[in-house]
């Protein structure tokens, strides 16, 4: 090995070197039984922040507009509130938020393929506290997925 192999394998991560050296990983939902790409494929990180921000957005829109008097309270306060209800009540009864439409997402149950509405409370809650969302499997699930047993997927 030079000193360019070397110096690759650290750049590009544990799993590529890994991969290098024979290791077979397969793709992303492979153990939960998801193609790897198209429909029902899990859904990349760019598109989940996209999502959120989108999501996020709207909230910051619905606080300032019609609760809030000044943007610094609607963004303190308010809209993390609207989210958190926004979150729960769509992911509970559609299986996803505005954000998640508009970039061809969709929450759901390993078991049963619908979120409930304990389950969607639960995932917010989790979201909610930030350090789950970082946490992620080799499937890219976050730890709020995990707990929840949810898998965020392509529509």
């Amino acid at each position: 090995m030079d000193n360019r192999q070397a110096m690759g394998s650290w750049l590009s991560g544990p799993r590529a070197a890994m991969e290098d050296a024979g290791a077979d990983f397969g793709h992303r939902g492979e153990q939960l039984g998801l193609p790897e790409d198209g429909p029902g494929s899990i859904a990349r990180p760019g598109r989940r922040l996209g999502a959120l921000a989108v999501d996020w957005g709207l909230c910051l829109l619905i606080a300032y507009g019609l609760i809030a008097h000044s943007y610094n309270e609607a963004a303190r306060v308010w809209a993390p509130l609207v989210l958190f209800v926004l979150l729960v009540l769509t992911l509970g009864t559609v299986g996803f938020t505005p954000g998640k439409r508009l970039f061809g997402l969709r929450v759901v149950a390993l078991e049963t393929g619908r979120v409930s509405p304990a389950r969607a409370l639960l995932r917010t809650v989790l979201l909610f506290l930030a350090i789950p969302p970082l946490v992620w499997d080799r499937d890219g699930r976050g730890l709020h997925d995990r707990l929840a047993k949810t898998v965020e997927v392509r529509i």
